[in-house]
């Protein structure tokens, strides 16, 4: 870090707790090298990671609103916004630029303000475009509607040079290699403890650096899990009388009761999800609930959009009726079949992930949601942390699915 003038105590403290709050993207913070510049008011990143910032408003700004931008500015350069306004030819006028920098804004935001590290600066979120939360700045850069931007957050948001920026220590495969870096970071902090990390970085990451791991083999081990959890249970009950009820004749003995788990499949029928994958991941789950033991009896299929349009119990995973087409609500599924007597003890929702889900857990039941991934495609909702999460891919040839 260079400059006269600048505060350099304050811009490591700003570090730190930018480190410290999302420590997944430490490496990339410390990465980029922090400069003065004479240009009043500029806060501002380059395509070489380098943040040039002008003295006078670092004096201005505390510790945490001087570390929320560090960690929105280098929100730009680990998404590369800079090459993907390229790709989507932001990089022409002023105003295609300022387009471009809310759309991204937008992306980044959308998911620090989940972890509490939103900037008040650079503070464009999806509601401010006209736009839904979770979708990617090339959505928003195509939907957003007209608006100046808030904050100028330099070329390495919108990939257009400014005069006076000087080129960097970190070139274009050092930068790749940093986001493959922090990539891995997130899949470690995400699996060491999940829900410590917004979807939106999850989604990134898988992209970046996909997940090796076999859905089939995830998604069967929790099944058994779940169902031999419920199954293992073993409570006191009057409704049989005990075999030993002889040996006491003035006393009402209890018998020893071994539930078995009921489980209900809620379908997301809506107009975003095709048959075939659908139909695809229900033969696997049928084939994981045979191995598991359970009677084709106690498996009841919701297909579920924004409302429940039918609740029955199948005995092949072809037999599913997939009525639906409208738009998407699996916290009504899960309710629904929350409400099934007799009340399940597993919940499984297969869905494209097009939903908003509730905000609490049911109260007894285990949900598993399967996330049927199109093409590679991230879903657009982040599945809350109190459900385990399976991501069901398609594989290579198998075909895309129509929206």
């Amino acid at each position: 870090m260079s400059g006269r003038g600048l505060d350099l105590h304050k811009v490591a403290a700003a570090r730190l707790w930018a480190a410290a709050r999302m420590p997944y993207l430490a490496s990339a913070v410390f990465a980029s090298t922090v400069s003065a510049d004479p240009t009043p008011g500029t806060l501002a990143v380059d395509r070489s990671w380098g943040v040039r910032v002008d003295p006078g408003l670092v004096d201005e700004l505390d510790v945490e609103r001087l570390g929320r931008m560090l960690v929105h500015l280098t929100g730009h350069l680990i998404r590369d916004h800079a090459g993907r306004s390229e790709r989507v030819g932001a990089a022409g006028g002023d105003g295609l630029r300022g387009r471009w920098n809310r759309a991204g804004d937008a992306e980044i935001n959308d998911d620090l303000r989940s972890d509490g590290c939103a900037p008040d600066l650079a503070g464009d979120l999806p509601e401010d475009l006209g736009c839904e939360a979770g979708l990617l700045a090339e959505h928003y850069h195509a939907a957003a509607l007209d608006g100046p931007r808030r904050w100028d957050c330099g070329s390495g948001a919108d990939g257009c040079d400014r005069p006076g920026e000087r080129p960097g220590q970190i070139g274009r495969q050092q930068a790749e290699l940093l986001r493959l870096g922090v990539a891995a970071e997130i899949h470690r902090c995400a699996g060491s403890d999940p829900g410590s990390v917004a979807g939106g970085w999850l989604r990134w990451a898988e992209s970046v650096l996909p997940s090796r791991t076999d859905w089939r083999r995830i998604l069967a081990a929790e099944l058994r899990s779940a169902v031999g959890r419920v199954a293992g249970q073993v409570d006191y009950s009057h409704r049989r009388p005990s075999r030993r009820a002889h040996l006491q004749p003035d006393i009402v003995l209890p018998t020893l009761h071994r539930p078995v788990p009921d489980v209900a499949i809620v379908c997301d029928t809506s107009g975003s999800m095709g048959e075939r994958l659908l139909a695809r991941a229900l033969a696997e789950v049928e084939g994981v609930l045979v191995r598991a033991g359970l009677r084709q009896t106690q498996v009841r299929v919701l297909s579920v959009d924004t409302e429940v349009h039918a609740a029955r119990r199948v005995a092949r995973a072809d037999a599913v009726r997939l009525v639906g087409g409208g738009g998407t609500d699996m916290g009504a599924g899960i309710a629904a079949a929350c409400g099934l007597r007799p009340r399940p003890s597993v919940v499984i929702v297969l869905t494209d992930g097009y939903t908003p889900w509730p905000e609490r857990p049911p109260a007894g039941v285990r949900v598993i949601v399967g996330m049927l991934a199109e093409g590679g495609s991230p879903p657009a909702w982040s599945v809350p942390a109190w459900a385990r999460t399976v991501v069901i891919e398609e594989p290579a040839g198998y075909g895309t699915r129509g929206r």
